[in-house]
């Protein structure tokens, strides 16, 4: 049977744009029975970007939360916390042995921090970078690796990290034989990228998203700051350089994308997008967002459900990775 995994990190509350990106299209693919997929928190990489202990728990608890309350199928996925599955830390060690510097060099988040640290005056290139940022890629290549995943879901971002783990793995077949699979990536290029606040990349890092589940008098003010520009309600406007449009369509029918459309051709004014986008999302995730306040209260239910699916998953990792301790020569002494 094909094997699909899905990473999600631990570090902020989920908002409008993880939920179009991300949840919606993995939250349906769970439903699908000629499949196994993985889908876990990826609570170690956390540590990677955020030194918050406070945050990454709370974060810890709002993504699972968040997941099970838009209905991921636990009962078909198997759905775990990486923290849980002590084999990954030890294969991303194994791993590790056999990747080389140069391939590390390259990943762009390192590359991406030496470039910015050698604009400042005492061009130190290795400034605040950390094992974790440089040595992240081969964490993620032992996520997947550990269940021999065929497909991975990602961004167009992360093809990097899926092309360094197919390396890795290449690399670590070519010395101890054919253990793993090499994954591919599936991007999905209509998946919608939303606008934030501010009219950039709706991103925790820019301080610009619309958490997916606020509460309503939070919802409505968020919209209602939605940078627009001054043209008058009468005057025909563009729907699609509109941040509110975009964020509409993300979620609305064709049909109803398509009437909002005509009204922007006739002109409208933006208090009556802000309060028809307000009212719309507020109804399509007013029940959700019941049931995911009811999950944060019950956090001892909701990590029954990890360390069930931690104990499946173990299912797959300890006994693969007993072989691939025989395979580099860590076994037992006596033949």
């Amino acid at each position: 049977m094909e094997i699909t995994l899905t990473g999600i990190t631990t570090t902020g509350t989920p908002h409008l744009g993880n939920y179009v990106g991300a949840i919606l299209p993995a939250i349906e693919a769970s439903r699908r029975t000629d499949v196994q997929s993985f889908y876990f928190l990826a609570d170690y990489h956390a540590l990677v970007k955020c030194h918050d202990p406070a945050l990454v728990h709370r974060s810890r608890l709002e993504v699972a939360a968040t997941w099970l309350a838009l209905g991921l199928d636990v009962e078909n996925v198997i759905f775990y916390a990486q923290t849980d599955i002590p084999e990954i830390l030890e294969l991303s060690w194994i791993l590790t042995c056999v990747t080389a510097k140069g391939l590390m060099n390259r990943a762009h988040a390192y590359k991406a921090a030496v470039a910015e640290n050698m604009t400042e005056a005492d061009k130190d290139p290795d400034k605040g970078v950390t094992m974790g940022l440089f040595c992240y890629p081969i964490l993620m290549a032992a996520d997947i690796l550990m269940f021999n995943a065929h497909k991975v879901p990602v961004g167009r971002d992360q093809i990097q990290h899926l092309e360094m783990a197919r390396d890795i793995a290449a690399r670590f077949n070519h010395f101890y034989g054919e253990h793993f699979v090499l994954p591919e990536a599936v991007v999905d290029d209509k998946t919608a990228v939303l606008v934030g606040l501010d009219g950039r990349k709706m991103s925790k890092s820019y301080g610009n998203t619309i958490p997916l589940f606020e509460p309503e008098k939070a919802l409505r003010k968020l919209i209602m700051r939605i940078k627009t520009n001054s043209l008058p309600p009468e005057a025909p406007k563009d729907p699609d350089g509109c941040t509110l449009f975009q964020i509409y369509q993300a979620f609305a029918t064709t049909e109803e994308t398509a009437a909002l459309r005509a009204r922007y051709a006739s002109g409208i004014g933006w208090g009556e997008v802000k309060q028809m986008l307000f009212e719309y999302l507020n109804e399509r995730l007013s029940e959700p967002r019941q049931r995911y306040h009811e999950l944060l209260a019950q956090p001892t239910y909701i990590e029954q459900i990890l360390k069930q699916g931690a104990v499946r998953a173990r299912e797959y990792s300890a006994p693969f990775l007993h072989k691939l301790r025989h395979a580099v020569g860590i076994r037992p002494l006596q033949k």
